[in-house]
């Protein structure tokens, strides 16, 4: 049962993840918004929810150290194994504006959790300051995309697509490719876990692994349908978007409806793992202007050899 879950799950994800690409680019067509701007917002969210989901249930069932292994590993896993992969199917392309604002806060939220968990608790009013966090940079998108609706901006790698569709059929090829997601990453995620609990498999390594990349897999899906499509623009903005939304909404939502109370000393080398494949980013995007094929390769390797350590030094941890 538990293994037919886990299928279902990764097809529906696949299925949900090329409705959502389908209906952002129809959006981002209609309201003028870049592909960078709507993989920031709607993909970025649509993707993330099944991450709230799982971090949200994991509080509530009395095992934080899954929800914030679940934000760590989704981080992590947001950059080495779904950008790596993004990358090795198409060279991931940085757009200009990427260095003045997009980049930069991501590599500063990502790095909140390690000021966050000090002292291993984090409350409602620090769960408050993230979510106003979060309002303040949408409300700067929002802004934007009002500004920039008539100022003929360029999309990038959607120009050659048909006529955009009518405003409730993008709305609801969206919002139908999210509910699949979220479907989809909840039966994998649910398979994942009963299947690694019989293994006997601890809640961190599961929070950092599995649910992580059972959570991810919305944004594996819209990032690999954005990159063969050749949205590199989309690509980016899914992954900054998410590491963003994953720190910002998700820990900020879950320590609002319950305190959040974790061990610092072994959160501490997660947090900074996040961090440093968040600043691999910085020499490909900055020399080369793009995440070729062999970068993407070593990351997909690095994160691969990040997972393997986690099961080879901490199994059967308690």
């Amino acid at each position: 049962m538990d293994i037919a879950l886990v299928i279902v799950g990764f097809l529906s994800l696949l299925a949900g993840g090329e409705l959502l690409v389908r209906g952002a680019t129809q959006l981002a067509r209609l309201f003028g918004m870049s592909p960078l701007l709507i993989g920031l917002t709607v993909v970025a969210c649509g993707t993330s929810a099944p991450e709230l989901a799982a971090s949200l249930s994991a509080a509530f069932q009395g095992v934080p150290e899954v929800a914030l292994g679940n934000v760590l590993g989704s981080n992590t896993a947001n950059v080495g194994l779904i950008l790596g992969i993004a990358a090795l199917i198409r060279p991931v392309g940085a757009t200009p504006g990427l260095f003045r604002r997009e980049l930069p806060l991501m590599i500063f939220v990502v790095a909140l959790p390690i000021a966050l968990y000090w002292n291993g608790y984090q409350g409602r009013i620090e769960s408050a300051a993230l979510l106003l966090l979060l309002g303040s940079y949408l409300s700067v998108l929002i802004r934007e995309a009002r500004r920039n609706r008539n100022g003929g901006i360029e999309l990038d790698g959607i120009e050659d697509l048909p006529p955009p569709a009518p405003l409730w059929m993008a709305l609801l090829t969206a919002v139908a490719g999210g509910l699949v997601l979220a479907g989809g990453a909840w039966m994998l995620v649910r398979g994942a876990v009963n299947i690694a609990a019989a293994l006997g498999v601890p809640d961190r390594v599961i929070g950092l692994t599995l649910v992580a990349l059972g959570t991810s897999l919305p944004e594996l899906a819209a990032s690999a349908v954005a990159a063969y499509r050749g949205h590199s623009a989309m690509v980016l903005g899914n992954v900054i978007g998410s590491n963003i939304f994953n720190v910002l909404a998700i820990l900020g939502a879950t320590g609002l409806v319950k305190p959040l109370v974790v061990d610092p000393v072994a959160s501490q080398g997660d947090e900074l793992v996040a961090v440093g494949f968040t600043l691999l980013l910085l020499p490909f995007l900055a020399i080369f202007k793009e995440v070729g094929r062999l970068p993407g390769l070593l990351l997909v390797f690095l994160y691969g050899c990040y997972v393997f350590f986690l099961f080879g030094g901490r199994f059967g941890a308690a």
